[in-house]
């Protein structure tokens, strides 16, 4: 193994001095869009949009972008992808879908189902390859390669529904995997099927000392608890007491910068962190350049990308997107400005809103940070307060006062006649002062968001912070069916789900 490990570093390093013909990312993007409206032209979605002649007309992108409106999830759903639950071929691609992932639900609907064909598992596949000859870029030991890859997803079980199969995409992209690819899989097959996140997680750290692990996988939150449950259970200082040669965290779900410090308290010696992209919808891109924030988006892997600037004239203040608004395309878009991803895909997706809103850090480099979700986001009164902010307020709060947030929520609401923000903060901590809590999150806020600095003058009465046991956050998550390392707590509460928060705090609170 040791011997394979140098193979493969050495095999990534002889590729990298290599100058390998590019097109542009505007060629890449074309020849992507060219290729899915050629191969759904015969769909039922690709016959009702006349993709044929889309692909005759004189300008492709314009004539796609004027004919085949924007779609979100209840819209796809609700008149096309229904049919692909009821057994139909060739709804919006030429095949019957035999894999529907199962949407974390963090967002409008919380069972949706996400077509997953064959040219999809193909594209993650792709990506990952991709992804693996980035790691040239950065200082991994050779050894590492050929060391274990701990994936902590949701459960790999699958459940057969007729004519077809749904669970998470991480169960489906397991019961896909490359056979070569087993024998560096942890925690393996029989545990990783468990359906019960806690039996899963019981076993994972009982198991880990006979697991040589170099990489791990997976949501910060989750892999935090269960690498903090590992050392605890075994008695040990660090994570490297367990895994000497642990020397990649490959993250994505959420940012990763509110884990940091308290992710570098599990450890015994520095690795590499890696962000990456992915979604049920596909997988993206992934951080190629060591020191960089920001993720490099695969152009040339069957998704194509549209990014509608995320502000009121493409948008509603409940986030929904406006009639006919106005995209661009990869090699159009500016830096440091906020853009919804709309995408078109080989899963039959097309002029999808995913969700995300991003910036792009480099445009040279097709490189992005996610700094939000459409409907995750505050402006009761114009302050625009995104989950990047917010992010940046919970970093600063850790810092200064040497505390660990492991997870949190904001809410806004009427007050006075004017408005206020409600901070719910998960620590175990003891002691925090949430006053000074509060001054920390309104000074990072006024500091990196000039509109929440001027509504804090008028508009936005008050901030109010109320700190909780991080167990209150994991037990809300189990209530709601959604305990697990595919689950993300939502940042920002509104509405319905606003009021079944309050409720449960309201309840416990009592049951205390």
């Amino acid at each position: 193994m040791a011997i394979l490990g140098n193979l493969i570093s050495r095999s990534l390093r002889i590729r990298k001095k290599f100058t390998f013909k590019l097109g542009t990312p505007r060629q890449y993007q074309l020849q992507v869009l060219y290729r899915l409206l050629t191969k759904a032209k015969d769909t039922q979605f690709g016959q009702h949009y006349n993709f044929q002649e889309i692909l005759n007309s004189p300008n492709i992108i314009a004539n796609y972008r004027s004919t085949v409106p924007v779609h979100n999830y209840n819209k796809m759903h609700a008149e096309w992808w229904y049919k692909c639950l009821e057994g139909q071929a060739n709804v919006s691609w030429p095949e019957k879908i035999k894999y529907f992932a199962l949407s974390s639900g963090t967002s409008e609907s919380a069972s949706k189902h996400i077509p997953v064909t064959r040219d999809m598992l193909r594209n993650v596949k792709k990506v990952g390859v991709k992804q693996l000859y980035s790691m040239a870029n950065f200082d991994i030991p050779p050894k590492s390669f050929s060391k274990g890859i701990l994936m902590l997803g949701g459960t790999t079980a699958l459940y057969e529904k007729g004519d077809y199969y749904e669970g998470d995409m991480s169960g489906i992209q397991a019961k896909n995997i490359p056979r070569w690819f087993r024998r560096f899989y942890k925690p393996g097959g029989n545990i990783s099927k468990k359906p019960n996140w806690e039996q899963r997680i019981k076993l994972i750290v009982r198991k880990a000392p006979q697991w040589d692990v170099g990489t791990v996988c997976g949501v910060p939150a989750w892999v935090q608890i269960v690498l903090a449950e590992i050392i605890k259970y075994h008695g040990v200082k660090n994570i490297h007491e367990i895994w000497p040669n642990l020397a990649v965290y490959i993250h994505g779900g959420v940012s990763f910068e509110p884990y940091r410090d308290s992710f570098q308290k599990l450890l015994g010696k520095p690795i590499n962190f890696i962000e990456t992209y992915m979604a049920s919808e596909g997988s993206f891109g992934f951080q190629a350049r060591p020191g960089v924030r920001g993720i490099k988006l695969v152009l040339n892997t069957g998704i194509f990308y549209e990014f509608i600037p995320f502000t009121e004239d493409n948008f509603t203040s409940d986030g929904e997107v406006k009639a006919n608004p106005k995209s661009y395309m990869i090699h159009e878009v500016v830096e440091d400005v906020e853009y919804a991803v709309m995408l078109s895909t080989c899963a039959g997706a097309w002029r999808y809103l995913i969700g995300d809103v991003v910036k792009f850090t480099s445009v040279k480099e097709h490189e992005i940070i996610i700094v939000g979700r459409t409907k995750q986001f505050l402006s009761l009164c114009g302050e625009h307060m995104s989950i990047d902010n917010m992010n940046n307020a919970i970093d600063a709060v850790q810092k200064k006062l040497g505390i660990t947030v492991s997870e949190f929520t904001v809410a806004g609401f009427p007050h006075d006649s004017l408005f206020a923000h409600r901070w719910f903060i998960g620590t175990d901590d003891v002691n925090v002062d949430s006053n000074r809590v509060r001054e920390i999150i309104d000074q990072t806020l006024c500091e990196v968001n000039d509109d929440y600095a001027v509504e804090r003058t008028s508009a936005l009465k008050e901030l109010f912070v109320e700190i909780l046991p991080k167990d209150v956050f994991i037990d809300y998550l189990r209530v709601k069916g959604k305990e697990g390392a595919m689950n993300k707590f939502p940042r920002v509460m509104k509405g319905e789900k606003l009021k079944d928060w309050e409720n449960f705090l309201a309840s416990r609170l009592k049951s205390v």
